[in-house]
């Protein structure tokens, strides 16, 4: 594993092999040591695409294969021949920047045995050195692991308790107006109340005087009836008095009349007495109407009374619900101050540690700053080199596309040389059968004619006629 300062010493294959596996930049799921011995055109490629989407997953490198890389000299993927420039400059200018200079596309393509060892082993140290420094700050982390989840509970919770505080204060002030409106009315029915006391006490006090002029008027009634009777005794007396004596009838008359007089003014004055009293009893008629209806009216204000002290104790009820809950509401924002303080405790901590966390990283991107300053200042040095491998590039793909146009045009010509020597094959077999059969005859003939001679003689005497003979007849050799 490599030391904390970053550097790239050469692995085992092995070791290489099992790293691969280990952090999923295997092109195979069988890969072994001795792909890695006897590299492959295709195990780079595929290692630094799926190493570059690991570390720099904004990039847009495709995974490319063997056949990819194979067919570049076609003009027709081309384009892949451009995603594997891309993938060798990114891979250069990563390995640049952790100071593995000099990767070529070489290197990328046709790897030494040697040479990608040590280009994986830079790759695979990256990752060690990677890992050592998030350990680093894994401690930091793991300090407050529940930290996050708390401050959200408690915000939720702070968040539930004043949505419940304004809720109840949202339900009081809309119950506000018809708590006032409740206490206008029965101050209202309370001032009512109290007129219609001293419009009762008035009319108790004045049917208690009719009630006493009623009295005195029966009185003085029953008084004059009473007289009344007393003169028609006097009168039935005097009448059977009249004949006796016409002096004293004279006299009795005279009185009589004088009786009669004082009794037709004390019938006119009972009369007015019973005119007065029938109008006294109409007054007061009226007036037990008025009282009777003045009554109905302070049953229903003794109702409306009744119905004002209900409503007078449900807003008692309420005001002591709404103290209740103003005590509550107290309890929850104690609590939420003593959340408040707690969360404070806990951000004024996590300020910390962020503080901590930020200067580390502050350091880590000046170091980072310098050395991306460094890789730009060499891939400016680089980039004459660059244009001049793209210059080549362009080239070597004119060439191959000449090359494939000079080869088409070439196979084509084998193809019209092949046909010709395929017809020169055909009548060559055709001549030899027809030469065989010729010679045949003249071996019969020759038995036939040539048997006493001698048998070389013959023989040499037939091949050097008869073949000059044959070629000019025939145009093939003889066999």
């Amino acid at each position: 594993m490599a030391a904390s300062n970053f550097s790239f010493p050469v692995l085992k294959t092995a070791q290489i092999a099992e790293a691969l596996h280990t952090y999923g930049l295997a092109p195979a799921a069988n890969l072994r040591a001795e792909d890695i011995a006897d590299p492959q055109p295709d195990l780079l490629p595929a290692v630094f695409s799926n190493f570059l989407s690991v570390v720099d997953p904004t990039g847009d490198d495709e995974q490319l294969g063997f056949d990819a890389l194979a067919s570049l000299d076609n003009p027709e993927h081309y384009a892949q021949g451009i995603h594997v420039v891309r993938l060798h400059r990114r891979a250069r200018a990563f390995l640049e920047s952790i100071q593995f200079p000099g990767f070529t596309l070489r290197d990328l393509l046709r790897p030494d045995p040697r040479r990608a060892a040590l280009v994986l082993s830079a790759l695979i140290n990256f990752l060690y050195y990677r890992d050592e420094k998030l350990a680093l700050l894994q401690p930091i982390i793991d300090e407050f692991p529940n930290s996050d989840e708390r401050r959200a509970e408690l915000k939720a919770k702070i968040a539930e308790h004043q949505k419940a505080i304004v809720d109840h204060e949202l339900a009081a002030q809309m119950e506000e107006p018809e708590v006032q409106q409740l206490e206008a009315e029965v101050n209202s029915l309370k001032q009512k109340v109290v007129e219609y006391n001293k419009q009762q006490l008035a009319l108790r006090a004045k049917s208690n005087a009719i009630n006493d002029k009623k009295e005195e008027t029966l009185r003085k009634i029953s008084e004059a009836d009473f007289e009344l009777m007393k003169l028609a005794q006097e009168n039935s007396k005097l009448l059977s008095k009249i004949v006796q004596s016409p002096e004293k009838l004279q006299k009795a008359l005279e009185e009589k009349k004088t009786a009669r007089a004082e009794l037709k003014n004390a019938e006119k004055i009972a009369m007015q007495s019973v005119q007065e009293k029938t109008a006294t009893l109409e007054i007061y008629s009226k007036a037990s109407e008025k009282l009777s209806k003045h009554f109905s009216k302070m049953q229903a204000l003794q109702e409306q009374v009744a119905a004002a002290k209900t409503l007078e104790k449900e807003v008692k009820a309420r005001k002591a619900k709404i103290s209740d809950e103003s005590v509550a509401i107290m309890a929850l924002d104690t609590k939420i101050v003593e959340w408040d303080g707690k969360a404070h405790e806990m951000e004024e901590r996590v300020k910390a540690k962020e503080k901590e966390r930020d200067q580390i990283v502050a350091d880590e991107n000046q170091k980072l700053a310098a050395l991306r300053s460094e890789i730009e200042w060499k891939l400016k040095c680089l980039e004459p080199r660059e244009r001049k491998v793209e210059e080549t590039i362009a080239k070597a793909t004119k060439l191959c596309s000449e090359a494939d146009s000079i080869r088409i045009d070439a196979a084509e010509e084998q193809q019209r040389i092949y046909g010709k020597f395929q017809e020169i094959v055909h009548s060559f077999n055709y001549y030899k059968d027809n030469v065989n059969t010729f010679l045949e005859q003249v071996e019969e003939v020759s038995k036939e004619t040539l048997e006493t001679l001698d048998r070389q003689a013959v023989e040499a005497l037939d091949t050097s006629v008869a073949l000059p003979i044959l070629k000019e007849n025939y145009g093939g050799p003889a066999s």
